[in-house]
């Protein structure tokens, strides 16, 4: 069989939840404090992944204004029953501190594509939920649970319950039927059924560089679960120059042909600090069931960089320049922060994308700022923006954004006195001493016309451009450190940042008149540079 190189789903694509319906693969990963929620690919081959949907898509459904960074949408689980799909997904609204307000929900649809039906909540008692069927009918809700006490554990186990899905609740004893290994931190459950015996796959150590997918297995649902004999299938905890890093929270998929695959979350430093610019990726083992009836990752525990698979992957359509214009809309590979009202922030019609400015950068509530996710260690991007600012309080312009915490914003705005100019901006909490950096001088430019903007990133070198319109383009600001858009980077402990670099336009309004920019295009080119680890 062909190999291919992972990661399969490469950029901000973590906590994978795979499923098979017949021919047809699917993924689900998370999306945290972007909307609209939930990514779902599709795959014939898993090779080739087709962003197909994001089912999350109305207020009734999902509202994160307010949801700190790297809150909202974690891991969602996709499923189907031999009817319906079904996704479970939490929506976390505090994850900082010693509480964690994290909500849980079902939806479910009778294809892929939707509609997905109005949610189901379901608990609050942790997160990371999963739904299980079965095959005497029952349905089976597992999470982790929390216990803010450390009373013995901060991850207290794994709860299971059974759900109704005609009284459309959770019923019957909650019972904690494993609370994982050493290695501490027991969350991501998925539940399996092979050959008598219920398996349990779990993620420990944290979403950081001591990451693990942990087997056990019972012969009853509520246990007693056994560890696996090498605990933890899958990890680089143990391998700090392995090409994936921060393996684990993984999922299991037969192909029709009876082979077996574990996908799973990794991150690519490419630093010496160590930063994961392009987030959590999801990636692809081939696994195999041992005599022993456990499952062993082929080559493991450490993942392999590449694995043979069914399919060839397009290498071309990775590379290809991707130039979005806004005559049929938004396309689908834009998300923005949090709020499902839409038309506070952005309308594309008559071939533009215009911006409505409301919030500051970095606002958790309402801000417009509508972005594509970094894909490759290097690419260019370019837009053009026709933005009358007013003041200081107004702009508008092209951000490569990680967070609040971490971002690159260059934009068209006004002195006070009404002077429009190019302001440079990075990171009001940036890495390490929080402080609103201005790395250039502000360029005067005329009082009305378009602007282009245009930023490259060649590994961790950042460097912005810009030029009036019939101008060439000309740099300004020195080269910045594009790496400290990394989870690493993102304002919190290691297992606290959980998205990936974004790049994009931004509008923001701080008097609150919702001033209007026009943008007429967006242009995101892949590069290959030698200097690439990974893209070869």
């Amino acid at each position: 069989m062909p190999q291919i190189t992972n990661p399969i789903l490469p950029g901000f694509n973590p906590d994978p939840s795979i499923l098979r319906v017949g021919d047809d693969y699917y993924i689900a990963t998370s999306t945290f404090e972007w909307f609209p929620g939930v990514q779902i690919h599709h795959s014939k081959d898993l090779a080739n992944w087709e962003l197909v949907t994001r089912p999350l898509t109305r207020k009734s459904q999902l509202d994160m204004r307010g949801d700190p960074d790297s809150c909202g949408v974690w891991a969602p689980c996709l499923t189907h029953d031999g009817e319906k799909f079904w996704l479970v997904y939490t929506d976390v609204k505090r994850k900082d501190g010693s509480f964690k307000d994290a909500h849980n929900y079902i939806v479910w649809a009778d294809s892929i594509e939707g509609p997905w039906s109005d949610p189901i909540y379901v608990n609050s008692s942790g997160f990371d939920p999963s739904l299980f069927h079965d095959d005497d009918g029952k349905k089976w809700f597992v999470n982790m649970l929390w216990d803010h006490r450390t009373r013995p554990l901060l991850f207290a186990g794994i709860a299971l319950q059974q759900f109704d899905p005609v009284a459309g609740k959770l019923v019957g004893p909650v019972k904690n039927i494993y609370q994982g290994t050493d290695l501490k931190l027991v969350e991501g459950p998925h539940l399996y059924k092979r050959n008598g015996y219920y398996y349990l796959l779990t993620a420990e150590g944290g979403t950081a560089y001591d990451h693990a997918c942990t087997f056990a297995r019972s012969r009853h649902i509520e246990g007693p679960y056994e560890t696996h004999p090498d605990q933890h299938i899958l990890t680089s905890k143990d391998a700090p120059l392995a090409a994936l890093q921060r393996a684990g929270h993984g999922d299991i998929v037969e192909t029709p042909e009876g082979r077996t695959y574990l996908v799973h979350l990794a991150g690519r430093p490419t630093t010496q600090e160590r930063r994961c610019v392009l987030g959590r990726e999801t990636a692809i083992q081939e696994a195999y069931w041992g005599e022993d009836d456990w499952l062993y990752v082929k080559n493991g525990p450490v993942p392999s960089l590449h694995v043979e698979v069914p399919g060839t992957r397009d290498e071309a359509r990775y590379w290809a320049e991707q130039r979005y214009t806004f005559e049929n809309g938004l396309h689908q590979d834009f998300q923005w922060l949090r709020t499902p009202e839409t038309e506070r922030i952005f309308k594309a019609e008559n071939g533009r994308l215009t911006l409505f400015g409301r919030e500051s950068i970095g606002s958790w509530f309402e801000q417009a700022l509508v972005a594509r996710r970094q894909t490759h260690f290097s690419y260019d991007a370019e837009t053009v923006v026709d933005f009358a600012a007013t003041d200081e309080r107004t702009m508008a312009g092209l951000t490569a954004y990680y967070s609040r915490y971490n971002f690159f914003y260059l934009a068209v705005t006004a002195h006070s006195d009404g002077q429009r100019e190019l302001l440079l901006m990075s990171s009001e909490m940036s890495w390490p001493d929080g402080k609103l950096r201005f790395p250039a001088e502000p360029v005067q430019i005329p009082a009305t016309g378009k602007v282009r903007l245009a930023l490259t990133i060649r590994g961790r070198k950042l460097q912005f451009f810009y030029a009036m319109e019939g101008e060439a383009l000309k740099a300004i600001g020195p080269v910045l450190d594009a790496s400290i858009l990394s989870d690493e980077c993102g304002g919190h402990q290691a297992h606290g940042s959980f998205t990936g670099a974004f790049v994009g336009m931004a509008a923001h309004d701080l008097n609150g008149t919702a001033s209007p920019a026009h943008f007429d295009y967006f242009i995101y080119r892949p590069q290959h540079d030698p200097s690439d680890r990974y893209e070869v």
